[in-house]
């Protein structure tokens, strides 16, 4: 007998299971798809800076989204900007701008500039000022640093109501303000600028100096205010120590302090090289040639090492000093008018040599 081949019947899958499978990988597809495009947009870099590295951005206390995207898009550095959008929009930056000034760096992601933008992590200002003489200038010299302008710094810097928190007025403001490199926000308002810079005079003048200055007679203002007036005498720091003895030999004498400087300050001209009889005549309490004692505020900005030369100023009976005739930059000393006289022609002699007439 032949035996029969036994045919074994292939069972298909049914049909709904194909479309289950089918979908499953549609999905899947889907969300790989989408999957890509989400982290295309959140980390792929966005900004091209050609060959720079990285640029600044500032955004002004105020401002809106769409203010912030003219800002950032007038650099043309961002490649795909609807992206930028979608992801403000989700992270809700739209409604949490922050003003400052940032820094973006090439090659940076969506998610990485909308993060720091949101979080307000900006880039300081480092705040240099020196040879300052006035508000006035140095009003418009922070006015280029940081938002603020020098209309709103000076509004400050002159009112009395505003200062009396700082046992300070408008007339002398300008003792508050220490030469130094500053690290502040791009964003300080006027009058955060102000108590910023009270801190950090609070912090210059330790216990060692305000003791020296009391030892003196003396507040920490006024030493500020004196060695506005050496810094402007000489500039050799060598010298400042003993000039700032000859001003505290007339202050404790009751004598005028007799300060060229302050002439040319009250008369608001510092092209002034040769004081004057007319100079001399000039009424203003920044006279020290009219008015005794020591001005009400600082003739300009002196540095701390200056302000330190006068807190260790040196002890001695000179009451006089005139420039050198060699315009070396140092200056003859004197005890007595008639030495000063002496001293006073040579130095006369030679500007009239060098034809120096005003």
């Amino acid at each position: 007998m032949v035996k029969k081949k036994k045919t074994t019947k292939v069972k298909r899958k049914p049909l709904v299971i194909k479309i289950i499978i089918a979908f499953c990988l549609i999905i899947f597809i889907t969300l790989g798809v989408s999957a890509y495009f989400i982290y295309q947009k959140l980390y792929v870099s966005n900004v091209n800076l050609g060959y720079k590295n990285s640029i600044y951005i500032y955004i002004p206390t105020g401002s809106n989204f769409n203010e912030v995207k003219k800002i950032i898009y007038e650099k043309g550095i961002i490649k795909n900007k609807s992206s930028f959008e979608w992801l403000a929009e989700k992270k809700n930056y739209i409604h949490n701008v922050k003003p400052g000034k940032y820094k973006l760096k090439t090659n940076m992601s969506n998610n990485e500039i909308i993060n720091m933008l949101r979080a307000g992590i900006q880039e300081p200002v480092n705040l240099v000022f020196n040879n300052i003489r006035t508000k006035e200038q140095l009003a418009s010299k922070i006015s280029q640093l940081i938002e603020t302008d020098s209309v709103s710094l000076l509004k400050v810097m002159k009112d009395d109501q505003f200062l009396n928190q700082y046992n300070l007025s408008a007339k002398n403001v300008m003792a508050l303000f220490i030469p130094d490199t500053y690290s502040i926000f791009w964003n300080t308002s006027a009058k955060q600028f102000v108590d910023r810079m009270y801190k950090e005079y609070k912090k210059f003048w330790t216990n060692d100096r305000k003791e020296k200055a009391k030892n003196m007679h003396l507040s920490p203002v006024e030493i500020s205010v004196l060695a506005s007036i050496v810094q402007q005498e000489t500039i050799k720091p060598d010298e400042m120590s003993r000039v700032a003895g000859v001003y505290i030999n007339r202050l404790n004498k009751g004598m005028l302090l007799q300060a060229d400087p302050t002439v040319i300050f009250a008369a608001g001209n510092f092209t002034i090289k040769r004081v004057l009889n007319k100079h001399l005549e000039i009424d203003s309490p920044y006279n020290t040639y009219k008015y005794a004692g020591l001005p009400p505020g600082p003739i300009c900005l002196p540095f701390p090492s200056t302000i330190d030369k006068v807190l260790d100023f040196e002890k001695h009976d000179y009451i006089f000093f005139c420039a050198k005739e060699d315009f070396s930059g140092y200056h003859n000393f004197a005890k007595t008018g008639a030495q000063h006289s002496q001293n006073a022609h040579k130095y006369q002699n030679a500007l009239n040599k060098r034809n120096i007439k005003k």
